[in-house]
């Protein structure tokens, strides 16, 4: 059922997942006010870039909308007087891009609407929640049996997908989740072949996979129902926190984080290793796990959002992987996210940053030995346990599995083959984006290691040897070529050289005194 226009032709899908900078300069207005002119660039490349000028109150009210998250933001204080002075205005444009920095390297600061429309107004200027409502309206005309209860609002961290509690008229007392969401970039799939995998979904009988009750996609965006879990998601475990509300508020800085027991961890972690290789099996891709799209029922993990892959949706540890290179498949995107989804199981909290090479206590140290074969620094640069090793780890190996259901999950001939050439178009755009990160990183190193201090005074250094060098090669030129010109004969217009005589020149050699004659002498000077 198409439920949605066409888009218009050449529409750009953006990758909402792509890092950008942001490098801040301050100019003085003519109206008596500071502007700051902010450089931003998406990704590593300089042509996809631009500029958007902010005044303080702007950056003031970002951050008053991002409180909700519960962090200590380092927005520079207000000042009411003196705040035109050029040394003011200096010390204010250093603390505001130490602001930048913070909030654009925070994995979920980065990711939210409001930093996205802040930084990037031309591509994020769009409703997207007025723009889910008319496209859910039209679906809802189609289909009359489902009526909205009320809206989800920012429950999850896509900025581009919706949620909705619905009920079925039918079943008043039964709430449904909607979700709405644009067409990724990593969509490969035709869209007939689509809407086959799609209607896949609802017939997947498997404990581990949370069912779906309805799909339909549209040449641009998709639609899904599911039953509204009021226990919520495993990080909503982890943390503590109700799941209605915002992403922001929820995960950004819980206060009442809690760490599994080690049953838990060894019973759930099984679980989930089982339901990925399942799938890695029938030749499914996901790469799309982490501890939001887990649902825990009964003591039993239930695997969501299958359909993200589908759909061409780019992965919540995204800006993680493209950074190693060596996580270059699907299934190593899947193990890379388990360590992610272990360390918060074991600790209540998502690591600082990757690599992780230091550990704090943890329920068992089998546990750290299985974070640092995925998460060190030895890991992502050399490469990662498959599923099916960890698999035999001890950890897991012998943990007892309750269900014993056969998974069922019927796939046609054709739509592997179509599954499958999409997930390599997936892994070599990603492996594309990491060679030109690549590429990128070397490029800055040279350019740092050329500009830095140490480096301008070895260039100095070895300047002055070369030209000490080039002056003594000029001095040995000079006396090999006087004494070339000795050798051969050749007189000096300075210098005339005098013939030597010869030792067997004999009117020399026989000289003698007494042979000599008196001479006679004649004086004309007397007169005559």
């Amino acid at each position: 059922m198409a439920f949605m226009e066409k888009p218009s032709a050449g529409k750009i899908l953006l990758d909402d997942t792509v890092a950008v900078t942001a490098v801040i300069e301050a100019s003085q207005n003519l109206h008596s006010h500071t502007e700051y002119i902010i450089r931003v660039q998406r990704g590593v490349s300089p042509e996809n870039s631009w500029q958007v000028i902010r005044r303080y109150s702007d950056f003031d009210m970002l951050n008053n909308s991002l409180l909700i998250s519960g962090l200590n933001l380092p927005l520079p204080p207000k000042k009411l007087i003196g705040n035109m002075d050029r040394e003011f205005i200096a010390e204010r444009q250093k603390g505001l891009q130490t602001y930048l920095n913070f909030i654009t390297t925070h994995h979920i600061l980065s990711s939210s609407e409001l930093v996205k429309k802040f930084l990037d107004t031309n591509n994020y200027s769009a409703n997207y929640t007025e723009i889910a409502l008319q496209q859910v309206s039209m679906f809802f005309r189609s289909d009359p049996k489902w009526e909205v209860v009320e809206p989800l609002k920012d429950i999850g961290w896509r900025l581009r997908k919706r949620y909705f509690l619905i009920k079925n008229k039918d079943q008043p007392k039964e709430r449904q989740v909607l979700s709405w969401v644009d067409l990724g970039p990593d969509k490969f799939l035709s869209d007939k072949d689509l809407q086959s995998a799609m209607k896949l979904l609802p017939t997947v009988s498997n404990s581990y996979i949370f069912p779906v009750t309805f799909v339909t996609t549209s040449e641009s965006s998709a639609l899904v129902i599911r039953t509204f879990s009021e226990k919520g998601t495993l990080r909503d475990h982890i943390c503590k926190v109700k799941p209605k509300e915002p992403f922001l508020k929820k995960y950004c800085n819980p206060k009442k984080i809690q760490g599994l027991e080690l049953h838990q961890i060894r019973t759930y972690g099984r679980q989930i290793l089982e339901i990925l290789k399942f799938l890695h099996d029938k030749g499914f891709p996901y790469g799309h796990l982490h501890a939001s799209n887990i649902l825990l029922e009964d003591d039993t993990c239930r695997l969501l959002d299958l359909e993200n892959s589908l759909l061409g949706l780019p992965s919540y540890y995204r800006p993680y992987v493209a950074q190693f290179r060596k996580i270059n498949t699907t299934e190593s995107i899947d193990v890379y996210a388990f360590g992610h989804l272990l360390y918060e199981m074991a600790y209540g909290r998502p690591p600082d940053s990757v690599p992780v090479d230091q550990y704090p206590p943890a329920p068992s140290p089998s546990v750290v030995t299985v974070l640092q074969s995925i998460l060190s620094a030895e890991a992502c640069k050399g490469g990662m346990p498959t599923v099916a090793q960890l698999l035999q780890n001890s950890l897991f190996s012998d943990v007892m599995l309750c269900n014993s259901e056969k998974l069922q999950f019927k796939i046609t001939t054709k739509l592997k083959d179509a599954l499958r050439t999409a997930k390599e178009c997936m892994e070599k755009r990603l492996q594309e984006e990491q060679k030109m990160i690549h590429q990128h990183r070397r490029l800055t190193r040279a350019q740092s290691h050329h500009g830095s201090e140490e480096e301008r005074k070895r260039r100095k250094i070895l300047a002055r040897k070369k030209n000490r060098q080039s002056a003594y090669e000029n001095e040995e030129d000079l006396s090999a070529k006087y004494n070339n010109n000795s050798g051969s004969g050749a007189s000096s217009p300075d210098v005339p050289l005098l013939p030597h005589p010869s030792p067997h020149d004999s009117s020399i050699q026989g000289f003698s005194k007494g042979k000599l004659r008196k001479a006679e002498i004649s004086d004309r000077s007397i007169p005559t």
